[in-house]
């Protein structure tokens, strides 16, 4: 047997209990993506919702990664539809998603340097491409495609841009304050560490 086989066992065990570690916060951030969508949202109109469902989301990608994020994203929505009477639409599941994945490819940005304008400017390509533009799409095609289609387009882009650039501005203020409170330093899942490459230990 090679004398690097036990220094290979022992490094293995970090990264499997950090995999581990990652699900499990992945799981509860996606949990409570649920709660904040459907107990803690506010409807004012049939055009308009306002929640802060987004920030779990784009947390677990800001420090897991993208993939981590876009699971989350997925998950909390398809969960949240099954508990709603609303069922799950998948035209309408990408939102979510890039919310995740957006912090995830942010992920070093923020990392060098944590502020409420880097956090916004990380949430403005969800929010734009898939709040705004993507699902007013689509909406306007399920409510609207036997009726005037440019006049439903309009009046959900017109509703859905106000209610976005607000929720962009309150999702942002909130990450950034749990960032402040050094909350993810403290139990070692933020800064993101530098992916090893592989057989680099065995140099």
């Amino acid at each position: 047997m090679s004398k690097n086989t036990p220094n290979a066992v022992a490094a293995a065990k970090p990264a499997r209990s950090m995999t581990t570690k990652t699900l499990a916060y992945c799981a509860l951030l996606a949990a409570l993506g649920v709660v904040l969508a459907r107990l803690f949202g506010l409807m004012p109109n049939v055009f308009s919702r306002y929640s802060i469902e987004a920030v779990p989301t784009f947390l677990a990608g800001a420090l897991f990664g993208p993939l981590a994020g876009g699971l989350v994203g997925f998950t909390s929505d398809l969960v949240g539809c099954l508990f709603s009477g609303y069922g799950y639409n998948p035209f309408l599941a990408l939102p979510p998603i890039l919310y995740g994945v957006c912090g995830g490819l942010f992920q070093m940005y923020l990392a060098k340097k944590t502020s409420y304008l880097r956090i916004l400017v990380a949430f403005l390509p969800a929010v734009i491409l898939g709040s705004v533009l993507w699902q007013s799409c689509m909406l306007t095609y399920f409510y609207f495609k036997d009726g005037p289609f440019l006049t439903g387009l309009l009046l959900r882009l017109g509703t859905r841009s106000i209610q976005f650039a607000i929720t962009a501005v309150v999702d942002a203020l909130i990450v950034n304050l749990l960032f402040k409170t050094r909350l993810f330093s403290q139990i070692g899942i933020w800064p993101p560490k530098p992916r090893v490459k592989r057989g680099a230990d065995q140099k």
